[in-house]
């Protein structure tokens, strides 16, 4: 399982990462994080132009188990994983991304 977990961590890239790393940042701020949310972060930083590939990167995050989804007032809210804790302590222990402010964050 170490190793499943080893190349899972290789393939994520630099979206996925910010996305654990605020869906991590907003709960310790008590906020809730949504995919509009991380669409407009993602968009503002230039990282993507559309919708469905966010939609793409949460999927693929929520079946890895490094995430969950709770639809809440008719949102899709983002939270940290047990499994997504350790994917991201491990992905900033090993500075394979650098952190980005997020648009959302920095407004509230």
């Amino acid at each position: 399982m170490d190793q499943l977990f080893t190349d899972q961590l290789e393939r994520l890239r630099e979206h996925h990462f910010l996305i654990l790393f605020w869906a991590a940042e907003a709960e310790v701020k008590g906020l809730k994080y949504n995919i509009t949310n991380a669409f407009d972060d993602l968009k503002d930083l230039g990282i993507t132009r559309t919708k469905q590939s966010v939609m793409g990167y949460v999927e693929s995050l929520y079946m890895l188990c490094f995430i969950d989804l709770k639809e809440e007032r008719n949102r899709k809210n983002i939270y940290l994983a047990e499994h997504g804790a350790e994917a991201l302590e491990a992905l900033v222990k090993n500075s394979n991304f650098k952190t980005k402010k997020s648009r959302f964050m920095e407004g509230m």
